[in-house]
């Protein structure tokens, strides 16, 4: 789950920095920057927000890691990221078409 996270930020930040020319202030930003950029939708943003805390929980062991918490939220990490994944590419494709014309 930590590396589906980090990769998402890095796209994001990319993402950001080449079209909105900004870097985000922390990885919650960067979806944020994604929306606003016009990659993801707002609801996806506030759905997907959550999972850079407990990434952030389990790389920095904030506090003693619960992994039946972890467990419990990796079929709703799934299904979010694979939306993620739905809309970064729906939308790198449209830019593409776009450019095209």
């Amino acid at each position: 789950m930590c590396r589906m996270v980090d990769l998402a930020v890095e796209t994001n930040t990319h993402l950001s920095g080449a079209l909105l020319n900004r870097a985000p202030s922390d990885y919650r930003n960067s979806f944020e920057l994604a929306h606003e950029a016009g990659a993801l939708t707002k609801e996806l943003v506030e759905r997907i927000k959550p999972s850079v805390g407990l990434r952030n929980t389990i790389v920095h062991e904030y506090i003693k890691v619960d992994y039946s918490i972890v467990a419990a939220a990796v079929p709703l990490a799934l299904e979010t990221y694979s939306e993620y994944q739905r809309q970064l590419a729906r939308f790198v494709l449209d830019q593409a078409k776009a450019s095209a014309r």
